[in-house]
């Protein structure tokens, strides 16, 4: 039995314009005049028998129904533009990411081997970057996986992990002659810090945790080296979830208590809205995407 489907041209007119809230922008995209957009509009909306958008003084609105098919048309046109590309752009493609070294060393390494595997086409070169330059902007990489608060102007931007911090340290602290069977025990070790990131004062006030000198202890710039120290038995380190689950998991570091402090920010896709090729972006941002899916869900198995 054969697909039932609408009308193409129309289908590709209905996504164009929906995407833009403009038939202007839609014939410009489409390369075909304003009434001929219009046409194959009208004429969807025969053929599914229902109103797809309404005008309002401002422009056009999408209908409830034209909300519904809009995702779905875009994605698969996305699919189709995909395939294209493999074809005409069958050579090895170049996807320039930076990140932030703890994020790439801490989560995204030991997972970058799967994205090989399903897109041998795509080589990825990984850029380190640092909080003071948007390599981004420069146009020095095709996405940036942002540490933040997601606001950032004149870029489209997509939240793929949130985070937490608590406490963590090595097994063989624990085994030492200085307990840490309590928060107060705390007040005996010592505190390691990351000193660019949320730190123990918030976390110790979000516990309800008082008469520590929060400010005590060695502090390092980045925050492999902060856990680092914690793994060798240095003292107690505040980890953040995707910087130490792995960790967690082999047993480098442990977890003495299970009071965790979301820090309101998170990491995001971020790539300018002038992007050309975004084929490739979309085939690492879903990649990405799904690797965060198993992750949280070992989170949830193990948790």
């Amino acid at each position: 039995m054969g697909r039932k489907l609408p009308n193409l041209n129309s289908i590709r007119a209905f996504e164009a314009v929906a995407r833009h809230l403009s038939i202007t922008r839609a014939s410009e995209e489409l390369n075909v005049t304003q009434a001929a957009v219009s046409h194959q509009i009208k004429a969807l909306e025969e053929q599914m028998g229902v109103m797809l958008f309404r005008r309002h003084n401002k422009g056009l609105l999408l209908t409830k129904e034209g909300q519904t098919m809009l995702q779905p048309m875009t994605n698969a046109f996305d699919i189709i533009a995909d395939a294209t590309n493999m074809i005409f752009n069958s050579d090895i493609q170049i996807l320039k990411v930076s990140m932030l070294s703890s994020f790439a060393s801490g989560w995204l390494m030991p997972r970058l081997h799967n994205f090989y595997r399903l897109h041998p086409n795509i080589d990825i070169r990984i850029i380190v970057a640092s909080k003071e330059f948007d390599m981004l902007k420069a146009g020095d990489v095709d996405i940036d996986l942002r540490y933040g608060d997601g606001k950032w102007p004149q870029v489209e931007s997509q939240k793929f992990m949130s985070e937490e911090i608590f406490p963590v340290c090595s097994p063989e602290l624990l085994k030492g002659d200085i307990p840490l069977e309590s928060l107060d025990d705390l007040s005996k070790h010592i505190l390691l810090h990351d000193y660019k990131a949320i730190g123990w004062k918030e976390w110790l006030d979000d516990a309800g945790v008082k008469g520590i000198n929060y400010n005590r202890g060695p502090g390092f710039s980045h925050a492999h080296l902060t856990l680092q120290a914690a793994s060798l038995g240095h003292g107690i380190a505040l980890g953040r979830t995707p910087l130490v689950s792995d960790a967690l998991q082999k047993g480098d570091l442990i977890r003495p208590f299970d009071i965790s402090l979301p820090t309101g920010k998170g990491y995001y896709v971020v790539n300018t809205n002038t992007a050309t090729d975004k084929s490739k972006i979309r085939a690492f941002t879903h990649w990405l995407m799904e690797e965060v899916k198993l992750f949280e869900q070992r989170q949830e198995i193990t948790s």
